[in-house]
């Protein structure tokens, strides 16, 4: 449902906050002990109650742990007159204060035990903030039964204590109706009832009380509009977002650096990042959270390349990253290939002695499957002090798109046996580690055990892992049948992977129908018509090859580029196929003719299949031998010692000459080479790969 935009002039303006209260004019000035020995000389400690009272809140007030035990000296031993109600708030607020939130709940007992000294709404407050941050539900409940028998529930600052105290233990139910019976509600207890939705991740009820608010003519503050921001973020809802934004910066409150860091937040992850870099920039100081919004909104955006450089400004700053911040940088490490980079920031993690939290620690092991790293992945796994299924997931599919597929499912049986539900994610990666072992009779227990002992229904990637299980298997047939018994529509996912599949086993009849299908539904996708050409050219028939070429330039459809990525000292390297931008061209061009010579030598016989069909054989052979992944390979070889292992990433399908030149690179250079393309890993090494010859 669409967010109706309110203009600013209807709402009403924002009410600030009270200003908190000042410590005593004589805790100004730093010496509460001679300012307490002073009153002990006079005698006026045991005779004034004021004076006692103001020399303990002088004293709370300290920020140190030895300040406040002076405090409670002061209470408990004394020489001091008959405590009082107020006496024991002070000491309350001041163990809220230093986070003793069970000290704090016990002088709310104490004083009950006592029956002479009767806590009042400030008191009852207190004790609920401590059962509030402890989330201690059943000790909230008797607070409020001592409220009720004292006629309490009239109080405003108890009510709104309560209904924050319900919401952040869970119960927004029981919240909702106390804030529910309020008739007049003040933008205290406004803001109660929204942060206790806002803490348990409901974000469309947070807007929706926000928009009731708007309704009735509430006032609200900076605290509403952070937690409404967030809640628009979480919900993409950008068009409620802008009209904060608009309204924030109409009343100047741009100053605000919460509100502003939140609306940072917003902004990037409704995808609207030229406003969330504007607002960011503007920023006179950025603290990490700030910082951290904005590098995830743009990994978050897949501008990886972008996040990376945000993130060595950080450094610049001298920003301290958190884990909210590395999970961000390591994702886009994964994505970019960056291992450089990635492990850079593990070894600060481990420098800076951060938890490994179960997000974090995902993140790590996701992010070394992702570079091609399993031993570092399997590292990062079994260093997690606890697991989700998540971290489960992520090695399970690391593994099986790394070409270790038997350890890909040994490790979902230990997942299976230390009692972690598989999610339908999990499934994703255990039919690929079925598929890339052709393990076809395991592929179906594992397809039919979804439904059968998880209740998982599956979705269209579980469909087309199990048509690229067939497929791999030689079962085209079979395959283009389950395809068609298919409770759900096939898309091109399903399609495409048929196609692979014919490619590799030259099957030209359901190569053609499963291109029609694709047609059909995204006609414009080059890497379809060019699979289907060169299904053509495996065959023989060139004049069908080149009618396929044809139909792509009638249609003006152009064949995407390729592009290779390399890093080499934390630096990422870009190349582009017959790529003519390169500052060191002509040395890598001559490493490239160094390296088609040798292999030719070990027997390196050009495929000229995905070349241009309108040109002469030589020119066919030049060109493929110009293809991105071949210059990155060069470029590698030519900046790496001798033996290093060369890393890059491709963003397309490997093509058949590539594959078969960089086995060869691997035997005659002695070179592990691992590739990372749009469907797989490729681990090169001594002449054969991973994938063995099926991608």
């Amino acid at each position: 449902m669409a967010t109706a935009v309110h203009p600013a002039a209807a709402l009403p303006a924002i009410t600030a906050p009270p200003p908190p209260r000042p410590p005593p004019s004589r805790a100004a000035l730093g010496h509460v002990p001679q300012l307490h020995a002073s009153l002990i000389k006079s005698g006026e400690l045991t005779a004034s109650p004021k004076s006692f009272h103001s020399l303990l809140e002088a004293a709370a007030h300290g920020a140190t742990p030895a300040q406040l035990a002076y405090a409670v000296r002061l209470f408990r031993l004394g020489p001091r007159p008959p405590l009082s109600t107020p006496c024991y708030n002070v000491l309350m607020r001041a163990f809220l204060r230093a986070g003793h939130l069970e000290d704090a709940l016990h002088l709310f007992v104490e004083m009950l035990d006592g029956a002479s000294i009767w806590p009042d709404q400030h008191t009852v407050a207190c004790a609920l903030k401590s059962c509030s941050r402890m989330c201690a539900l059943d000790a909230g409940c008797c607070v409020q039964s001592y409220s009720v028998k004292r006629g309490l529930m009239v109080d405003r600052f108890v009510l709104s204590s309560l209904i924050h105290m319900y919401a952040s233990c869970g119960d927004v139910a029981a919240a909702r109706m106390l804030f529910d019976a309020v008739e007049e509600k003040g933008v205290v207890m406004w803001n109660a009832i929204i942060a206790g939705y806002f803490k348990n991740g409901a974000w469309e009820e947070v807007l929706e009380l926000f928009k009731g608010m708007l309704e009735v003519g509430a006032p609200f503050d900076e605290v509403t509009l952070v937690s409404v921001a967030t809640a628009c973020g979480k919900t993409c809802n950008s068009n409620l977002g802008n009209w904060i934004g608009g309204y924030v910066e109409e009343k100047g409150m741009l100053g605000n650096r919460n509100l502003v860091t939140a609306l940072v937040d917003m902004y990037a992850k409704c995808g609207e990042l030229g406003k969330a870099r504007s607002l960011f920039d503007g920023m006179q100081s950025r603290d990490v959270v700030a910082w951290s919004a904005m590098i995830s909104g743009y990994t978050q955006a897949d501008q990886c390349y972008e996040a990376l450089a945000l993130f060595s400004e950080m450094q610049v700053e001298e920003v301290e990253p958190n884990d909210v911040t590395m999970v961000s940088v390591l994702s886009a490490c994964a994505v970019l290939g960056a291992l450089e980079t990635g492990k850079w920031v593990h070894s600060y993690i481990r420098k800076k002695c951060l938890p490994l939290t179960v997000v974090l620690g995902t993140a790590l092991v996701d992010f070394y499957a992702k570079c091609g790293c399993i031993d570092s992945a399997v590292e990062a796994f079994e260093s997690m002090p606890v697991k989700n299924s998540w971290t489960w997931t992520a090695l399970i599919k690391g593994m099986a798109s790394n070409g270790r597929g038997k350890e890909a499912l040994e490790v979902f049986s230990s997942m299976c046996k230390a009692g972690i539900e598989p999610t339908d994610v999990t499934f994703i990666g255990v039919l690929m580690a079925c598929s890339h072992n052709c393990l076809v009779e395991e592929g179906r227990q594992h397809f039919n055990s979804m439904t059968q002992d998880y209740g998982i229904q599956p979705r269209i990637e579980h469909y087309g892992c199990v048509v690229d299980l067939f497929g791999r298997a030689g079962l085209i047939d079979e395959a283009y049948q389950f395809i068609r018994a298919m409770p759900i529509e096939p898309n091109t996912v399903i399609w495409r992977a048929l196609l692979s599949s014919c490619a590799v086993q030259k099957n030209v009849e359901v190569g053609e129908e499963a291109l029609k299908q694709i047609i059909s539904l995204d006609p414009s996708h080059s890497g379809d018509y060019i699979l289907l050409s060169n299904i053509y050219a495996s065959v023989g028939r060139w004049k069908d090859a080149a009618m396929i070429r044809r139909k792509m330039k009638d249609r003006g459809i152009q064949k995407t580029p390729g592009c290779s990525l390399i890093e080499l000292d934390g630096m990422l390297f870009e190349f582009f196929a017959e790529d003519s931008n390169h500052p060191q061209l002509r040395e890598i061009y001559e490493k490239v003719d160094e390296m088609i010579d040798k292999i030719k030598m070990a027997g390196y016989v050009p495929n000229t299949a995905d070349a241009r069909l309108d040109v002469d054989e030589y020119e066919k052979e030049v060109s493929v031998s110009h293809h991105s992944e071949k210059l990155a390979i060069a470029f590698g070889l030519m900046k790496l010692p001798p033996g290093a292992t060369i890393r890059l990433s491709k963003n397309l399908r490997v093509c058949t000459d590539c594959h078969s030149a960089t086995k060869l690179i691997s035997k005659v250079y002695s070179r592990e080479i691992v590739v990372r393309d749009r469907n797989r890993f490729h681990h090169f090494k001594d002449g054969s790969c991973s994938c063995n010859d099926y991608w």
